[in-house]
């Protein structure tokens, strides 16, 4: 499992060479057996070797650019990357003229010396949170993947989360070292949930949104899947432009969690509930204090995205110019986008002062508490065949999915989906979240709680 710290120390100790590490990662992508076809819609094979000897050569030269000099990442298909044309998963914009310039998150990328592989494949326009697209095929989940005489031969694979669907799976088969996403209503968690990466969704203005198709001015995000919080945390302070300085440690001994009661951790999937419980009380072994009180702002969810929310209104606002190519459309984008399209002014206003009202709310309860904790995902991730069986499974399933997630965005905060579960078993996330700006105290305190789930088996 490649993480940033570890493959610093390979390459300083000239163990490895980036020119290795982009080899192996093209290899797995081009693997007629993985699901590289799939993941990603285009591959930056000959720029990713010439970056790669170029990183190679100034480390030879004791040049080190930044921790993430020299390793191979992937952007998720709506960043504008110079020369290329940004589809965002969609058919309508193949023929759209190319970006001009890289999108701010991805200069910053280069700029630090990370070597960009290629595009991945998403959920058309971000608007979807089961991973499928009927344009380009759905990476399918690691996890109970079909393969001769396997159990998932039966069901022909399961979702991966969306809408960073082929980020997470990128992420998870090995094919970059950090996948970069962006999270509306969890499309960065969701699928590290699912996937069973680590995804890290920051406070909105850490990172410009700039040169990455919308889905909501108010809720998009820019943020990684990596595979620890270390990664996370080393990439996202590239991505913020923050100070080059180490996390705080932090021990799980005397952290206050909070366990919302209520419609967060209620109906949950038997191997989610397992999972989650098995965590608390682990980290309630370890010293953490774990508090569960209801938190009545989160059980009003519903109201926050009642016909769309921000998403539904700005993303019709985006698309309304392409209505009469609906058809074009992924069906079950188009459908979701139709069904937004007539929110009113009015309601648009009200859910802003609601939001205000909410926050206000929201972090008072979270004052005390180092962060507060949830299920990430409330289910398991479902064969691809349930969630396209109709159009009702579709809506059901891709409900259920993002039922979490949502609180978080509402509020401007920051969360961070850790695997929980034991290895062998379905992929379920822990979300260590916080509100506005507390981001690298959250980082902290998700490593922390990671080194006690690491012992999970």
């Amino acid at each position: 499992m490649w993480t940033v710290e570890a493959l610093r120390r390979d390459l300083d100790a000239g163990r490895a060479s980036s020119r290795d590490l982009v080899e192996q990662a093209l290899a797995r992508i081009a693997d007629p057996a993985g699901e590289g076809a799939r993941v990603f819609l285009k591959v930056y094979a000959d720029t990713a070797r010439a970056e790669a000897d170029h990183a190679d050569r100034l480390r030879k030269s004791g040049v080190r650019r930044s921790p993430v000099d020299g390793l191979p990442v992937s952007v998720k298909d709506l960043f504008d990357v110079a020369g290329d044309v940004t589809r965002a998963g969609s058919r309508i914009l193949a023929d759209a003229p190319p970006a001009q310039s890289d999108a701010p998150a991805v200069a910053r990328l280069r700029a630090a010396g990370a070597v960009l592989l290629g595009r991945t494949n998403m959920v058309e326009f971000a608007f979807g949170t089961t991973g499928l697209n009927t344009h380009y095929g759905t990476p399918r989940n690691p996890w109970d993947r079909p393969r001769a005489g396997s159990p998932g031969a039966a069901h022909g694979g399961r979702v991966p989360g969306g809408s960073s669907s082929g980020a997470a799976v990128a992420q998870t088969d090995g094919m970059c070292v950090m996948a970069l996403g962006s999270d509306t209503r969890g499309s960065i968690r969701q699928p590290a949930a699912l996937c069973g990466v680590v995804g890290f969704k920051p406070t909105q203005r850490r990172v410009p949104r700039e040169g990455a198709f919308p889905l909501s001015f108010t809720l998009d995000s820019i943020g990684p899947l990596a595979n620890s919080v270390a990664c996370c945390a080393a990439y996202d302070a590239v991505l913020a432009v923050e100070p080059r300085t180490a996390l705080p440690e932090m021990d799980a001994k005397g952290l206050r969690l909070l366990v919302p009661r209520g419609s967060l951790v209620e109906d949950l999937d038997a191997e989610v509930e397992s999972a989650f419980e098995a965590g608390l009380e682990r980290l309630a072994g370890a010293g953490a204090l774990i508090v569960r009180q209801p938190v009545p702002a989160f059980d009003r969810q519903p109201e926050y995205f009642k016909g769309g929310g921000f998403a539904g209104a700005e993303a019709w606002a985006i698309h309304r110019r392409w209505q009469d190519r609906i058809s074009e459309y992924d069906p079950t984008v188009g459908k979701r986008l139709l069904m937004v399209k007539d929110g009113g002014a009015a309601d648009y206003v009200e859910l802003g002062l609601l939001r205000q009202a909410y926050m206000a709310e929201v972090e008072a309860i979270l004052a005390p508490f180092d962060a507060f904790l949830m299920p990430t995902t409330p289910c398991i991730a479902p064969a691809i065949a349930q969630v396209s069986a109709n159009d009702e499974e579709f809506f059901r399933w891709t409900m259920r999915i993002l039922r979490n997630v949502g609180v978080v965005n509402f509020l401007d905060g920051c969360a961070l989906s850790l695997p929980c579960h034991r290895r062998g078993t379905a992929p379920v996330g822990l979300s260590v979240c916080g509100p506005a700006m507390a981001d690298r105290h959250v980082l902290a305190v998700a490593r922390a709680v990671e080194g006690v789930l690491a012992a999970r088996g």
